[in-house]
């Protein structure tokens, strides 16, 4: 196990020092994305307004509310994209060192992931979670959440974290034949947008949709943690989908490594 960190440790640190050298850029980031939501915190606040119900899709003004920004705050840590990092990889034939050296590629990148989403987690992720819960007392008068409940959704997130990364280290192994992915990125980010709840919360579909939603493993990366947040889940239902979330994980990571061997097997390196 120690040698093992010692491996793949300087990976998560590095990027995580990257992060904060370019913070100028990362900030810009950060004010984007919360633009977007404050977008959507007002659309939403319009739509309840003007439908005259005291619930839409099985949530309620303030859950909304809530909804919103924990989306925020969970696609920041969850969404962290290896296939431009793949596609970058192997357009500069870097790729090809990876097969010589003493260290699984797919092991690095994840490490590399998860000192980003360390980064993310704390700037902004916490200073916004911790805000909209204050929001959520002062303003919308409802108790702070409890800590089995933000315990759960973090273990949720975490799996959420894993499920996202093994995903796209999937569909990263497209620029083994295309060694372009660029566009394809821009509508898998925005496919995702709608799949995983983070424009319109899955609950507002039909339930012919919901259960399509729940077949494909989507719904697991953002619109189960923050539902576990709200305390949508509890029991048998909770246990279901975060076993499901496991399952997922498993079967990607075991897809990720068959397709892995078959990719290496036709590598061209372009550059070097």
């Amino acid at each position: 196990m120690k040698k093992f960190c010692k491996i793949y440790l300087p990976f998560a640190s590095n990027e995580l020092k990257r992060q904060m050298s370019y913070k100028g850029a990362f900030y810009l980031f950060i004010l984007v994305s919360l633009f977007g939501s404050f977008i959507n915190y007002y659309l939403w606040m319009a739509i309840y307004g003007s439908s005259g119900k005291a619930t839409i899709g099985n949530l309620t003004k303030n859950e909304m509310v809530i909804y919103v920004f924990m989306v925020y705050v969970t696609s920041s840590i969850v969404t962290i994209t290896l296939a431009d990092w793949v596609s970058e990889d192997v357009v500069k034939g870097s790729v090809a060192m990876n097969l010589i050296k003493p260290i699984d590629y797919r092991l690095s990148l994840m490490w590399r992931a998860s000192g980003q989403m360390v980064y993310r987690f704390f700037v902004p992720g916490i200073f916004v979670w911790i805000g909209m819960e204050i929001y959520k007392v002062k303003a919308l008068g409802m108790e702070v959440v409890s800590p089995v409940t933000a315990l759960l959704y973090v273990v949720s997130s975490f799996l959420s974290f894993l499920l996202y990364l093994l995903f796209d280290f999937c569909f990263g192994m497209v620029a083994f034949f295309t060694t372009y992915i660029f566009g394809m990125l821009m509508a898998k980010e925005a496919m995702l947008s709608f799949l995983m709840g983070q424009l319109i919360p899955l609950s507002m579909f039909p339930s012919v949709a919901q259960k399509v939603f729940d077949f494909l493993p989507f719904s697991s990366m953002v619109y189960t943690p923050v539902m576990i947040y709200l305390g949508k889940y509890s029991g048998s239902e909770l246990a279901f989908v975060m076993g499901r979330q496991v399952a997922w994980v498993i079967f990607l990571y075991l897809l990720g490594s068959l397709i892995w061997k078959k990719v290496t097997k036709r590598l061209v390196v372009l550059g070097g």
